[in-house]
């Protein structure tokens, strides 16, 4: 099959050859011999990527399309849609990755030959990896284009003994069995007798589906340029790198589709959670939780999502990373638990939130409700009774909650009940912009499976608000991570637990179990101390009289008139043609120690506070002297890279101008770049977002000594706005500092 097959938008083709969307509109009007649209709309045509590749190589306009690319468009383009083309991938990538000679003799020859051979070398993977059935089981339950096909439960259930076979038991690699939709746990972890009946199959259960079949022959033909493009790619960067990076741009490509938890509030869950040998994620989404687990032997992962296509994705994912073993399920876990047996020593969870329809009328009577028959405003709750009866005696639940779940009236029954019996050890009330939805303080809820009832049941509060970041940037994570978990590692250990004013507290349950059993942290913690909080104030209060002295030597001096200057112009894409400077755009992926430069820390002038998505990919570092530019959201905006900043990884949504210094002066380019009428030229409307094409920003021809007299201009107007930014946080800061002390009594009013 040729790959003709794959389609590409126009806004692929302007990543192909480094333009703006502009730039392809004009060359379907300027050149007849522009390849015709083959699919799409007619606002929204797609073309054939192996035409468009030989036609912008015909015109001078792209020498060769990199290998990365490449693959991402074949994924993009997929007829089938990007979600099976990214799962035939990934089955692909987990063959190379444990089979890698059995690849290199099923891909030699043509497509049809590949199709045909590989559904019975995938088969030799999915037999011990994935268990006898899924091996098997070759037809689809659904035929639906972009979504993963699911097998048949009742096959599977009825072939599933122990969710092992012949080869599992003879092949020590084994780790991933997918097959059997009633998981088999309770050999390891028996259930006691005291519960006999948690240990009922609930109907639901039967709904639920392995996360994975074996792809036919016609099912893989289509994805034959992309398996050969991908295992290319994984020469290159190895099999799980190249399944990030593919991952990666497709999350970031659907941002609206994904709820996505981040890598730091995933590793704080895991480390309060503690080490744990089984552990489940029954809302699993992508896998953050399950990935941030602390791997160890004979480890077992159970992972269910009621979206096929990330449970498939995240099996496949962890199946990459990981030596535990994998069990992936597809279905609601509140509707269709797939592992109703299951005793896991952890439970890691970021459940949706408020849900009405999360199956308030059929649940009824399910034996899960042991605290209480949550309202159908409560689904949160329903989710943390699931989490409980999902973990053995004393086994660890970390669940992420909005707020309102710890105070709303018609749940204060199911609370008052948790708190009793001890299941509910610590609520941590984390900072705006932890997670989404960014603009809310979630809670951790900290659950553990009580054994027998505590003689005096005490609940941890912490609250951490305090490290919350300035903008969009994110939480201060290490100060998050270190206040959380030394708060939950001092209230672990014999004693009284010492108060942390405005921090940490323990209280005794029995304070607590009033009409409203409100658990918020906020309202149960201690101000700060009178001295500290009036010691706090004077040091900020005498760092913004520094600061506005500053500001006003700072103020820039009278403007004198002139008469408008007619320069020269040229522009940025001239400049990088010519080599006056270098142009580069932030990357998808990069390795995981390099702080990112965000394009919110650029618009707020803050430190690097971003991450990526791990991979081999290499990242773009900023040196000093670099200008880097936000390509979205409209507005003038241009950065210089100073000693402080350097080093950092180039974040996505910005543009790195390295210029020549012996051409351009960096301060001198920064300035002219922000000047409101060139960015008004050079911004593109024709979506919901304002995009700015770098290229076509213009600057003035100057000499470099000329240059340099405006970039020092440029500088002094750059750091009397950053001490203008700085006086306003302080000032705000200042002014709540003393609401706060007037109103709780630190402050006195004379």
């Amino acid at each position: 099959m040729q790959d003709n097959a794959t389609e590409v938008t126009a806004a692929g083709i302007a990543r192909l050859a480094g333009v703006g969307r502009a730039a392809v509109s004009n060359w379907r009007r300027r050149h007849a011999d522009f390849p015709r649209p083959v699919g799409g709309t007619e606002t929204s045509p797609s073309f054939a990527l192996a035409e468009v590749e030989s036609w912008l190589r015909k015109q001078g306009k792209l020498a060769e399309v990199p290998l990365r690319e490449r693959v991402w468009q074949q994924l993009s383009g997929h007829p089938e849609g990007p979600v099976t083309a990214l799962t035939h991938a990934g089955c692909l990538l987990l063959l190379i990755h444990d089979r890698p000679t059995v690849w290199l003799e099923v891909s030699a020859g043509s497509d049809e030959r590949l199709s045909e051979m590989l559904p019975g070398a995938l088969r030799e993977v999915f037999t011990p990896r994935f268990g006898r059935e899924s091996a098997m089981n070759t037809e689809p339950a659904v035929n639906t284009p972009g979504r993963v096909h699911i097998p048949d439960a009742g096959l599977a259930s009825a072939n599933a003994v122990d969710g092992t076979t012949a080869a599992d038991a003879a092949n020590p690699a084994t780790r991933v069995n997918l097959a059997d939709a009633v998981n088999t746990a309770d050999a390891v972890n028996p259930r006691p007798p005291a519960r006999p009946a948690s240990s009922v199959h609930t109907p639901a259960a039967v709904n639920a589906h392995p996360a994975l079949h074996l792809p036919t022959g016609p099912e893989l033909l289509p994805s034959a340029p992309l398996l050969r493009g991908a295992a290319e790619l994984a020469a290159e960067l190895g099999a799980r790198q190249t399944f990030e990076f593919l991952l990666g741009r497709h999350l970031d490509a659907n941002p609206r589709q994904y709820t996505l938890t981040p890598a730091d509030l995933a590793a704080l869950m895991a480390d309060l959670a503690g080490p744990a040998r089984t552990v489940l994620d029954p809302a699993c989404g992508t896998g953050a939780l399950l990935r941030a687990v602390a791997t160890r032997p004979d480890q077992e992962l159970y992972a269910q999502d009621s979206a096929p296509e990330l449970a498939a994705l995240t099996t496949l994912r962890l199946a990459l990373q990981t030596w535990s073993t994998v069990r992936g399920a597809v279905g609601d876990s509140l509707r269709a638990d797939a592992h109703p047996r299951l005793r896991a020593d952890a439970v890691l969870c970021h459940p949706p939130f408020n849900e009405r329809n999360w199956g308030h009328d059929e649940l009824a009577y399910d034996p899960r409700w042991e605290y209480g028959f949550p309202a159908r405003t409560e689904s949160e709750l329903a989710w943390v009774q699931h989490a409980l009866a999902r973990l053995k005696d004393g086994g660890a639940g970390v669940l992420l909650m909005p707020p309102a779940a710890a105070s709303r009236r018609s749940g204060r029954r199911i609370r008052a009940d948790l708190l009793r019996r001890g299941a509910l050890r610590a609520v941590i009330a984390l900072p705006v912009g932890a997670a989404p939805p960014y603009n809310i303080p979630l809670h951790l809820w900290v659950l553990r499976r009580p054994e027998k009832a505590p003689a005096q049941p005490e609940v941890l509060l912490v609250d951490v608000g305090q490290f919350a970041g300035e903008g969009r940037g994110g939480p201060d994570w290490r100060a998050v991570r270190e206040a959380v978990l030394d708060a939950w590692q001092a209230f672990g250990r014999p004693g009284r637990f010492a108060e942390r004013p405005g921090l940490a507290r323990a209280l005794p349950v029995i304070e607590l179990l009033d009409d409203d059993v409100d658990l918020a942290p906020a309202r149960h913690l201690p101000p700060p101390t009178a001295t500290d909080g009036a010691e706090q104030l004077t040091a900020v209060r005498e760092h913004l009289g520094e600061t506005l002295r500053l500001t006003a030597d700072l103020t820039p001096p009278r403007a004198d008139a002139a008469h408008p200057a007619r320069w020269p112009l040229t522009t940025i894409g001239e400049l990088a043609r010519g080599g006056a400077l270098m142009l580069r755009t932030g990357g998808n992926g990069g390795h995981t120690r390099v702080p990112v430069l965000t394009d919110h820390d650029v618009l707020f002038g803050a430190d690097p506070s971003g991450t990526l998505p791990e991979s081999e990919e290499e990242a773009v570092l900023t040196e000093p002297g670099d200008v880097v530019v936000p390509v979205l959201g409209g507005g003038s905006v241009a950065r210089v890279i100073d000693a402080t900043t350097g080093g950092a990884a180039l974040g996505r949504n910005l543009v790195l101008l390295r210029p020549d210094p012996a051409a351009l002066d960096p301060w001198f380019l920064a300035g002219f770049l922000r000047g409101t009428a060139n960015n008004r030229q050079a911004s593109s409307y024709a979506s919901t977002a304002t995009r700015l094409d770098v290229r076509r920003l213009q600057l003035p021809r100057l000499p470099l000594d000329e240059q340099r007299r405006y970039g020092e201009r440029f500088r002094a107007l750059d750091e009397f706005e950053r001490a203008l930014r700085h006086a306003g946080r302080l000032g705000e800061q200042l002014v709540r500092g003393m609401y706060d002390g007037l109103t709780d009594g630190t402050v006195a009013p004379d």
